[in-house]
């Protein structure tokens, strides 16, 4: 079986478990092979929202459920927790909106907002409507890169395709580990400004 024929039989399936884990490189994928006419992009936006809708409201219902006890055997969480929860306290909608575009912070906000004082219908809502929006953005993104190379992936289809996902898993890869380190200062910097706060306030005199 070649590869047009793998991604028109297994195609719908990729995008599904792989958004329902994460995903962002497949569904550009799925959009580009819309364009090759492999797959249906309306089927591919709609197969990447099923996934990332369906997968994000499982590690809700973790969190929900045991989080608690996860984040007692994993204190390394912890410091991303309240990161998180600082973001939910400023822009609490805003956050549950979007979350699938936080790089670095992808998988784990769901799970967090689970362990949070936010309710199933809030985040059911918003998770639903965020999904549509990813979903969309991400296939029609590479439905145009599809046409941006079109010469090139009709000429060389598999290495062109070969290419073009080891180029976005790269690119994704950089922009993850970017984000992360930002994170991580931050919250260092954080800490070390509370840990300062804390100091002064012992050394004054009572």
């Amino acid at each position: 079986m070649d590869l047009e024929h793998l991604i028109i039989e297994y195609g719908y399936l990729a995008i599904f478990i792989g958004t329902f884990l994460e995903g962002e490189t497949i569904v550009v994928l799925g959009g580009i092979a819309a364009h090759m006419g492999l797959l249906d992009l309306p089927f591919v936006a709609l197969t990447a929202f099923l996934g990332s809708f369906m997968g994000d409201q499982l590690f809700f219902q973790i969190g929900r459920i045991g989080g608690k006890h996860l984040l007692a055997t994993r204190p390394v969480w912890q410091e991303r927790i309240d990161y998180i929860d600082e973001l939910l306290h400023h822009y609490r909608s805003w956050l549950i909106l979007t979350f699938r575009f936080y790089y670095g912070l992808r998988n784990i906000i769901p799970f967090a907002l689970g362990t949070m004082t936010v309710s199933f219908k809030q985040f059911f809502t918003l998770n639903f409507i965020g999904a549509i929006i990813w979903a969309i953005i991400l296939s029609s993104l590479g439905y145009l890169f599809g046409q941006a190379f079109e010469v090139f992936l009709e000429k060389y289809q598999l290495p062109a395709i070969m290419i073009i996902v080891l180029v976005l898993a790269f690119i994704l890869y950089i922009i993850k580990r970017q984000t992360k380190k930002k994170i991580i200062h931050k919250i260092e910097m954080e800490h070390h400004h509370t840990d300062h706060h804390d100091n002064t306030d012992d050394n004054k005199p009572h």
